[in-house]
């Protein structure tokens, strides 16, 4: 399912190919048997930053992005330094709390499955309105 969703920027050598493999993963561990959330929640956060990154590397009028790791923050950036509109209070929660099982799975401590599932449903409308201004601003 991500894999599909990021298609359009497989392979490619630079930020965004990077979150496309993160969507391989994803894919991957979905279609396992292994119940922890854990390594679902890296490869997600993982794929959302880098696409985070690409975006801000690629659209905003500095060329550049930060070297935090928060979702919300390079949202924030985001919609800042583009032309990329979206209300961030819906996502900030959903956003923290996947950075937070991120953080939480680089040092092994137990993570809520069920908050972070309901925080990626949350995510996933970001994630559908990220890849299309992506995909429409390369177009023009």
């Amino acid at each position: 399912m991500y894999k599909e969703k990021l298609k359009a920027f497989a392979n490619q050598e630079s930020l965004v190919g990077k979150a496309w493999q993160h969507a391989a993963a994803i894919d991957l561990i979905e279609t396992s048997d292994i119940k922890d959330c854990s390594m679902h929640c890296f490869h997600y956060q993982q794929m959302f930053e880098m696409l985070l990154k690409f975006l801000l590397e690629t659209k905003s009028k500095y060329g550049a992005y930060p070297h935090t790791h928060k979702l919300n923050k390079l949202l924030e950036q985001l919609i800042e330094l583009t032309d990329f509109r979206t209300d961030k209070n819906k996502y900030f929660m959903a956003l923290q709390v996947i950075t937070v099982c991120a953080e939480e799975y680089r040092y092994n401590f137990l993570l809520d499955c069920e908050g972070y599932k309901v925080s990626v449903q949350l995510a996933n409308e970001l994630l559908e309105q990220l890849v299309s201004w992506g995909s429409l601003c390369s177009e023009t």
